[in-house]
């Protein structure tokens, strides 16, 4: 029986599956749960699989982004993880796609990933990752694997100072420019996002700025750059994905990977915040910048109207 209160809009999705664009503006203002409970609508009403479906028209290019938008998150993770591995685990962009996904989750929450990506695509996600020869990137999102056996759900403040000054002193304790990356990469292996998240926001607290920007100073090598980049992604996912997003717009003829990446953590993170945060950073609308941006298309309308959030039901 499908639930109460989507029979319609499931009526409404089917009779649209040849049209993307009203397909597009269907899906869009759903939230998270919302599209999954139409899913299981979807499937009880008509015995088919809403994502499957929409998978199967991906001779459109707006589908594939609205097969990964009805995709549960694990799934979606999955697909998003094994699209960096096959087509750039080992480039910076492919790195990046990898890091998204297992900073923007609970650790127990990696364990579905790991097993939706194992279930469609007969593959270990950890191995996957595993490259020769290693690149900082890699050992940063090792060792954030590894922080899953060691996650403690609750968050202690003084922990948090102590790993601020452990992130201090590996920076001013080494060479130059360099920080010490053994002392990182335990530190990753042993907190929860949430216990670096808090270490982070510490940080700034006791020395006066963001770690980001002492990692800044005199430049840096290599694992200075990825771990700039990860702890962005840990400390403020609504300003990393808010600024993935204007990036992405620049690039969205030639890219549109990264525009996918920046709105399925948009919605990961809540659109209603990105579009707050968005207005404070550049003092524009969001979805005016979209549609200024972009061409006229499918794809821009789908956008726009994630963009716009409830507002555009």
């Amino acid at each position: 029986m499908a639930s109460p209160g989507f029979e319609a809009a499931c009526g409404e999705i089917r009779g649209a599956c040849g049209n993307p664009r009203r397909l597009g503006l269907l899906l869009a203002p759903r939230s998270p749960a919302e599209r999954q409970q139409i899913r299981a609508a979807y499937r009880a009403s008509f015995g088919e699989d809403l994502a499957a479906t929409l998978q199967g028209t991906l001779f459109f290019q707006l589908c594939k982004l609205l097969y990964l938008w009805a995709l549960d998150p694990a799934e979606r993770d999955a697909v998003v993880a094994r699209e960096a591995v096959e087509g750039g685990g080992t480039t910076v962009a492919g790195y990046r796609a990898l890091v998204e996904v297992f900073t923007r989750r609970k650790q127990d929450q990696l364990f579905f990933t790991k097993q939706a990506y194992m279930a469609k695509f007969r593959r270990n996600l950890d191995q996957d990752m595993v490259t020769e020869p290693s690149h900082p990137y890699q050992r940063l999102l090792v060792a954030l694997a590894a922080s899953r056996k060691s996650h403690h759900d609750e968050l202690s403040q003084h922990i948090a100072k102590c790993d601020a000054r452990r992130l201090h002193d590996a920076k001013n304790g080494g060479a130059g420019s360099v920080v010490d990356e053994a002392v990182i990469l335990e530190l990753f292996s042993k907190r929860s996002i949430p216990q670096l998240r808090l270490a982070f926001c510490s940080y700034k607290h006791i020395y006066g700025h963001d770690y980001t920007k002492a990692l800044k100073t005199n430049g840096g090598g290599e694992f200075e750059d990825a771990l700039r980049a990860v702890v962005k992604c840990i400390y403020s996912p609504s300003k990393y994905y808010t600024k993935l997003l204007q990036r992405s717009m620049r690039c969205a003829a030639t890219d549109k990977r990264l525009v996918t990446r920046a709105i399925l953590g948009s919605d990961d993170v809540g659109i209603d915040e990105i579009r707050s945060v968005f207005k404070s950073c550049y003092g524009r609308n969001l979805a005016d910048f979209i549609h200024e941006s972009l061409p006229q298309s499918d794809y821009r309308d789908f956008l726009v109207a994630v963009a716009r959030g409830s507002a555009a039901s």
